[in-house]
């Protein structure tokens, strides 16, 4: 269906503004250096030289591309959404499973087909060429992993820890660094949530061994970014290095709390791109950063006020630039419905004591965390898409009608198991 919607809707013809800036953004114009024998560098328009603007998961897989079907290319933008597609198709089993841990065989079935076939998660793979889809599935991987370790929903739960379990968990919480690491915040809550869940403590010893076993295979993972950021930039950069640039543009006093009207150097010739080729991304990054926590000390209320509306936007919608619409309307309302529905469906899991509830509630609360401090998005959301399905339906299934109202015929609807 995803790959339908591309070619009828010619979503892989991307305009070429600003040098085809908008085929991937940052993202694009790294994998477009790496591609054409550049290294890993320039994420902006020009040869600016070494980055660690972008961590290179998606960026390696769309270099891939680029050099196989070329660079810019229509037919370089159906290949790469048709892969995220893919990732996204690959997530619906993984949701179906943790849908059947946490509720009922009935909730993850709707909760899948709703994965499926709702357009607001559809638009990240036929759209956005971003690493959106491709840490979502990572993400939900590593949740449901964690699950069958702790034997989730199960009658007989695991009595031990297996070592191939806890090798995979490292590896994939590595694969997320390298890919999203605003996720990395869940990393250590949901190993303690796993070695908190077996009934003999006597294990207990061994658990935690294998989680430093699994930390170690993150580690290894990220080392060679690691060794190449000390080599290039003489620092220690674990993930991305570009903090400093996105905090001055969140917290300037002119800023409205917006994702445009950016101070980054995303246009060619334009003042702050100058500034930031002639002096070099560290050292860019480096003085926004300082005059961002200027700022955020001088204008304490402005700053503060920012975080609450961020935090309004990321669960309420961000506002288009453009004259509302009817199409702008629904989006909005959308967004803003399921956040509603999502917090009440955990909220009710949490009450009910839903095996599984705990983990979701720390990931609902963590995962936005740094984004009331910097950029607001839909998108950032996705991550716990996976989630607000599996609660939305939960909520849903468990309504009863306070007068006795029902509708005829509608409960056959549900599958009865």
């Amino acid at each position: 269906m995803r790959v339908a919607y591309i070619i009828l809707g010619h979503t892989f013809r991307i305009t070429p503004y600003n040098h085809h800036f908008e085929f991937a953004w940052e993202t694009g114009r790294v994998a477009a250096s790496l591609a054409s024998g550049h290294g890993y560098s320039s994420p902006f328009s020009g040869n600016t030289g070494p980055t660690t603007w972008m961590v290179p998961g998606f960026t390696l897989l769309l270099a891939g591309v680029f050099k196989v079907f070329g660079i810019y290319t229509p037919i370089s933008a159906f290949v790469i959404q048709t892969i995220d597609s893919l990732f996204q198709a690959l997530t619906i089993p993984l949701i179906f499973e943790m849908g059947v841990r946490v509720a009922s065989r009935r909730t993850a079935l709707w909760a899948a087909w709703i994965w499926a076939l709702y357009p607001g998660i559809i638009q990240y793979a036929v759209k956005w060429i971003w690493e959106t889809s491709l840490s979502t599935m990572l993400f939900t991987w590593v949740l449901v992993l964690g699950m069958r370790m702790r034997g989730t929903g199960e009658q007989q739960p695991p009595t031990t820890y297996r070592v191939r379990d806890w090798a995979l968990f490292g590896l994939l919480w590595g694969l997320i660094a390298m890919t999203n690491p605003t996720l990395l915040l869940m990393a250590p809550v949901q190993g303690v949530w796993i070695l908190a869940g077996l009934p003999q403590r006597k294990h207990l010893f061994k658990g935690i061994a294998l989680a430093l076993l699994s930390a170690s295979l993150s580690t290894a993972v990220t080392l060679p970014w690691v060794v190449r950021n000390w080599q290039v930039f003489h620092a220690f950069i674990p993930t991305r290095g570009n903090f400093g640039a996105e905090a001055a543009m969140a917290w300037a006093p002119d800023s409205m709390g917006m994702p445009w009207g950016a101070t980054v150097p995303t246009v060619e010739l334009a003042p702050e791109h100058q500034l930031y080729a002639r002096m070099g991304e560290r050292a860019y990054v480096q003085m926004r950063g300082q005059l961002a926590w200027q700022w955020a000390r001088a204008y304490p209320k402005h700053f503060w006020s920012l975080v609450a509306w961020r935090f309004y936007m990321f669960w309420a919608s961000v506002p288009h630039t453009a004259a509302p619409s009817a199409a702008e309307y629904v989006r909005e309302s959308a967004h803003c419905l399921t956040s509603i529905a999502g917090i009440l469906g955990l909220l009710l899991a949490l009450r009910r004591k839903l095996p599984g509830a705990g983990l979701f509630a720390w990931a609902v609360v963590l995962l936005p965390a740094i984004y009331y401090f910097i950029i607001p998005g839909s998108r950032f959301r996705n991550p716990l898409e996976p989630i607000f399905a599996i609660l939305i339906v939960y909520l849903f299934q468990q309504a009863k009608g306070r007068w006795g109202f029902s509708v005829p015929g509608l409960r056959s609807l549900w599958p009865a198991r």
